[in-house]
């Protein structure tokens, strides 16, 4: 099955057009060595041996961060194979496609040194807003690299240049547009006002290289509203805003959350 990501080539896309015409995309993690061969079979044995070399060159940030760098670099560089898709923003937000053409290799000397072949298209180049919502949100996400396969269907139309198809829901606990609406405000306000929040006594918003991730963080099941890590890095925390929702419902996803949390984070 072809896997899906989008990947941020540099700050705001500042590598992206460097990497479109080189035929390649890469991440950097400040981990300066060759880690051909160094992958291992399993993300979670990469991330046990290098989350200290990565807290070496980032002293002060949390396990979390760490291993959410580290996740990052194995997922690209090792758990991605040949035509997977990839999709970079550019420096003007605009997206691209290409797939994957070769296997990793480091460039010591260059920008993002830890490196894939891509072939990149040239067309389409394609706007945010053409996404509908909850892909828009994932793909426009702070983190560097996120997997969005579950939205193939709507990446596949916009790459064919057909109309995305509708997604409609019947189920009335699933979606209350008042009520999202409203819950996006509370969520919005909370991110911007945390330190005046109970909790940041306790819990910092979830940053990684200097930005806060912690906002619509992408999951497998999709965004958590809020995530959040304690201050001596011992726990995390998710917040899920809801209102009008079917408790069965709220308590399910907050559960997905929680699991992916724990297997994906909390190792």
């Amino acid at each position: 099955m072809r896997s899906y990501r989008r990947i941020r080539l540099g700050t705001q896309g500042s590598f992206a057009q460097e990497c479109f015409d080189g035929g390649f995309a890469g991440l950097d993690y400040t981990i300066h060595e060759d880690l051909t061969g160094k992958f291992e079979d399993h993300w979670q044995t990469f991330n046990a041996k290098y989350r200290s070399v990565w807290l070496t060159e980032n002293p002060g940030k949390s396990q979390v961060a760490a291993g959410l760098a580290c996740g990052a670099l194995w997922g690209f560089c090792e758990g991605l194979t040949e035509g997977d898709l990839l999709i970079a923003p550019d420096e003007e937000g605009r997206f691209r496609f290409g797939s994957i053409d070769g296997g990793y290799y480091y460039q010591p000397d260059g920008i993002l040194p830890h490196r894939r072949p891509v072939k990149w298209q040239s067309e389409p180049v394609v706007d945010p807003t053409s996404f509908s919502s909850e892909p828009r949100r994932s793909i426009r996400g702070p983190l560097a690299f996120v997997e969005v396969t579950k939205y193939a269907p709507e990446i596949d139309a916009l790459l064919a240049g057909t109309e995305p198809p509708k997604i409609i829901v019947t189920d009335e606990d699933v979606e209350d547009p008042a009520a999202f609406a409203l819950e996006q405000h509370l969520e919005d306000f909370m991110v911007a006002n945390w330190d005046q929040t109970p909790l940041a006594s306790t819990y910092n918003l979830l940053e990684q290289d200097g930005e806060i991730v912690a906002q619509q963080f992408p999951t497998d099941t999709g965004p958590i509203d809020i995530l959040a890590v304690s201050k001596d890095d011992s726990e995390l925390l998710v917040i899920e805003l809801k209102r009008g929702r079917a408790a069965d419902v709220v308590v399910g996803q907050v559960l997905r959350y929680m699991g992916y949390v724990t297997s994906e984070l909390a190792t």
